[in-house]
């Protein structure tokens, strides 16, 4: 199955994943499991922020993302 991220970091192997109301269905939450598994499997992590925590927390996102590829680069 071929996917496209929103965001992908190629030294840190990272994937950023900003999710809509979609993406809290059932169906939805069924599709990105599966999609994260395999993401997974090529060694590679998925961070998932909801637009609510874009536009409630954008410092805090910003800041989970930065210590991710820090501890990913290391």
């Amino acid at each position: 199955m071929n996917y496209i991220a929103d965001f992908y970091c190629v030294k840190a192997r990272l994937v950023i994943e900003l999710d809509g109301s979609q993406h809290y269905t059932d169906e939805g939450v069924s599709r990105d499991a599966a999609r994260d598994e395999m993401l997974r499997s090529y060694n590679l992590e998925v961070l998932r922020f909801s637009n609510h925590d874009i536009d409630r927390s954008f410092d805090g996102v910003c800041d989970a993302v930065n210590l991710a590829v820090l501890r990913r680069i290391r």
